[in-house]
């Protein structure tokens, strides 16, 4: 029998890897070391084990996961984390298609990070291979560049040019295809495109036209009742000392949504979180920095249209999109709070200040009432537990050092209620895509990135099922961390609308999941496991978990059972469809 032999990857004799040839695969991982990488995600296949190769002599980590999703949302995650690019590298066909959605999810939360996926030979091409698909239009529509690459030389030049991408305007994610042929090929160092770092890429601190900056000043000076709402923007681009500075100079209430939460500490003066809805209602001058007029906005509906109002973004096509604005400026947001700050330095007299504290004396009078409002249902002793006194009980469990992630539906919004960070970036949820299953890749990332924070993650029982098993990944990569599971047996914020149209009898219908104990599952792993029935045992049990992880190094799951007929007031009004 004769031996079949792949001319295009063994043209050329293998040589001592410090010689003068070098592969695909090889130079992808430089390309990856060049752009800061030190860890991609993966889940094995043929057509990528090169870039593994690569990846080893170049020590790039390489985290091989159970499934794709979790590769993803582990990329997404470590860029949320350390402001770099994260990395996922999957196989041809459904090794892209299960990376889709972690693909998604970045795209629509701005999150930079760069899909590399395999290919079946480029001699192969449209001969029905294993795993063929037109990867490259399929990921076109959810990222900000897609291209497959189709020389070796260029394999280096299309992964810095992809990257580039991902820090253009608004940050977002690229998606290379790479043949497989392309990839196992060698060829000459010196004919291969190796872009030098720090010679390729302008720097995105733009704050603008300067005459902007001024106007900005001049309306914030002149205004009597400001507010500003930071959101994932802000600490994506690592803008949040200057937002922390803006705002203390200016004297100016401020609120935080996604990863921007946490940015200020509870206590601050300048710290506010339950009177967003008032202070949009009621003030003269309304800044709106890195987060878009989407749903979770209201589309800009819900802020009074007698306000002069802001918007700074990265991208050009967000500002004023949905909403007419006053002003709109478009570039880094720290760099433009900033400059408005230095311009506006010393410009305030006495006398706005005093109305401003007056302005934050009457939010902070409105926050505490509606925080006693809430404190019946923080403190509920129910039975089954009611699902704010778990928020609750987790916020007081929270400490400095800990990074909070939230995946679910109803009972992540639940816990923005009470679930306060206490340091910038200790927030993580699923974004603007609402998408479940992120909990496992993030706080893979977020202990990989952070591996002497503690990381919990809060659950819902429907989003737990999905990704679950790649804790043991977690586990096994040295990065445990604290799962607590809200449990209803439901996909409940479904659910309710069900029950809402239709009636209790088809409440249940397509929502309805089983009552699975998965303080087993924790067992199973050889982490830690607690079953909680009653709401006095919350703390206790969330204390045990903690003591197991330090002592054992294993994962930790608390499925604590909560009330199934109770819901979040946006799952009430439906908020999320309006």
């Amino acid at each position: 029998m004769s031996k079949v032999v792949d001319t295009a990857t063994d043209t050329l004799a293998r040589k001592d890897k410090s010689g003068d040839v070098i592969s695909g695969g090889h130079l992808v991982a430089k390309a990856l070391k060049n752009e800061g990488v030190d860890t991609i995600f993966t889940l094995c296949g043929g057509h990528i084990i090169d870039i593994y190769d690569g990846c080893i002599d170049e020590g790039i980590r390489i985290v091989d996961v159970r499934h794709e999703q979790t590769a993803a949302h582990a990329a997404d995650g470590y860029a949320r984390q350390t402001g770099k690019l994260g990395c996922v590298v999957t196989t041809a066909g459904p090794g892209c298609t299960n990376a889709v959605t972690g693909v998604a999810t970045a795209f629509r939360s701005e999150s930079p990070i760069l899909h590399i996926g395999g290919q079946s030979s480029l001699s192969q091409h449209k001969m029905g291979s294993l795993q063929d698909l037109p990867h490259v239009d399929m990921m076109t529509p959810i990222t900000k560049f897609a291209s497959g690459v189709f020389s070796t030389e260029r394999v280096a030049d299309m992964v810095s040019m992809a990257a580039r991408e991902c820090f253009n305007g608004a940050y977002g994610p690229s998606y290379l295809e790479i043949p497989r042929d392309v990839l196992d090929r060698e060829i000459p160092v010196d004919t291969a495109i190796i872009p030098t770092p720090g010679t390729y890429r302008s720097s995105v601190r733009s704050i603008g036209d300067p005459a902007d900056i001024e106007k900005l000043a001049d309306i914030l000076i002149d205004a009597k009742r400001p507010a500003v709402l930071f959101g994932q923007q802000v600490w994506a681009s690592q803008g949040h000392e200057d937002a922390i500075g803006f705002v203390r100079a200016l004297d100016i209430p401020a609120y935080m949504n996604g990863a921007s939460r946490g940015m200020l500490p509870q206590g601050d003066p300048h710290h506010f979180d339950r009177t967003r809805g008032d202070a949009f209602k009621n003030a003269d001058v309304i800044l709106i920095v890195g987060t878009p007029f989407d749903f979770r906005m209201g589309y800009g509906k819900r802020i009074s249209k007698d306000a002069t109002l802001i918007q700074i973004d990265q991208s050009y096509a967000t500002v004023g999109k949905n909403r007419d604005i006053s002003l709109g400026l478009v570039g880094d947001p720290g760099a433009i709070l900033a400059a408005v700050e230095q311009a506006a330095s010393g410009r305030t007299d006495s006398g706005a200040r005093s109305e401003r504290q007056s302005w934050m004396q009457e939010l902070r009078a409105i926050e505490a009432t509606k925080l006693e409002r809430l404190m019946p249902m923080f403190t509920n002793d129910q039975s089954p537990i009611h699902p704010y006194r778990l928020a609750y009980e987790i916020n007081e469990f929270l400490d400095d050092n800990t990074i909070y992630i939230g995946d679910g539906g109803d009972i992540v919004t639940i816990s923005a209620q009470a679930v306060r960070p206490r340091n910038p970036g200790q927030w993580m949820d699923p974004g603007a895509l609402g998408s479940l299953g992120v909990g496992t890749g993030f706080s893979m990332a977020a202990k990989l990135a952070h591996p002497d924070k503690e990381v919990v993650c809060l659950y819902g029982d429907g989003s737990f099922g999905m990704t679950s098993f790649d804790m043991e990944t977690s586990q096994r990569f040295g990065a445990p961390y604290l799962a607590v599971v809200g449990n209803n047996s439901h996909m409940n914020q479904i659910r309710y609308g069900q029950v809402a149209k239709y009636g209790a009898e088809r409440g249940n219908v397509g929502n309805k999941l089983g009552d699975i104990p998965f303080s087993k599952f924790g067992e199973m792993i050889g982490g830690y496991g607690e079953e909680v029935h009653e709401a006095k045992d919350i703390q206790p049990a969330l204390q045990r978990a903690r003591e197991a992880i330090a002592k054992t190094g294993k994962c930790a799951v608390v499925n604590v059972w909560v009330d199934p007929d109770e819901y979040a007031p946006g799952t009430k009004a439906q908020t999320m469809y309006k």
